[in-house]
């Protein structure tokens, strides 16, 4: 499990080029393109997360369908104005892509999705339970990075963690670790069509209450 904790965010993946490689943007003479990865759980299901990927990282590698690849990078956020709202997209920033032999493959396959966070809760938790009367909090971090720029990450917590992070309040300061998930949902629209959408969100596994400005709690720690 990623423990370094000299960084706010930190994420590894593991799994198998999903989609062709397409453009996504430039930044002073540098492109960007934006891959889907396939990466699986431990459950039969995937998950099918979005990569963003400098063209220097990939000079003469071989990203053909089905290809497995190691990244390390960071889960960001920004903002794109779409259909007259400000939408929170989420990616995962390679800051290293290698491919991996069989034996590399076969001993990072055993942790395919590993996300670390170092951050604030930036909007009042909400607690809820499913149908099934599982136990689910929703909380939005806000991440710091370089250049006075925060990455702001929706994140659930469950059960026991879930009660806990309930009563937490605007500020508090959480580190966490869990996995990257993907979601679709139905969004109704102004036009009352129904929309299938995806959601990207970290899935908390344990994370760790630090004692805030306030002095509100006693720093704890909680692992579900």
């Amino acid at each position: 499990m990623i423990d370094k904790t000299r960084e706010t965010n930190m994420v590894k993946l593991v799994g198998k080029v999903a989609s062709e490689k397409t453009f996504s943007h430039e930044i002073y003479g540098e492109g960007f393109y934006t891959v889907y990865l396939e990466v699986p759980r431990l459950s039969a299901s995937v998950d099918m997360l979005p990569v963003t990927i400098s063209e220097r990282l990939i000079v003469n590698m071989d990203l053909s369908l089905g290809k497995y690849v190691i990244i390390e990078g960071q889960l960001r956020s920004y903002n794109r104005y779409i259909d007259n709202n400000n939408r929170l997209i989420l990616t995962i920033f390679a800051k290293d892509i290698f491919i991996p032999d069989e034996e590399e493959l076969k001993e990072a396959i055993r942790k395919p999705n590993e996300i670390f966070l170092d951050g604030y809760i930036c909007k009042k938790p909400i607690y809820r339970t499913t149908p099934f009367g599982r136990e689910i909090t929703d909380i939005l971090i806000a991440v710091n990075r370089a250049y006075n720029k925060s990455d702001y990450i929706p994140c659930i917590a469950w059960g026991r963690n879930a009660r806990f992070c309930q009563n937490m309040i605007v500020g508090d300061h959480i580190k966490i670790w869990g996995r990257v998930q993907s979601r679709e949902y139905q969004k109704k629209l102004p036009s009352g069509k129904v929309e299938t959408r995806v959601a990207y969100e970290v899935s908390i596994s344990k994370l760790e209450y630090i004692e805030n400005d306030n002095n509100r709690l006693e720093a704890c720690e909680v692992e579900g």
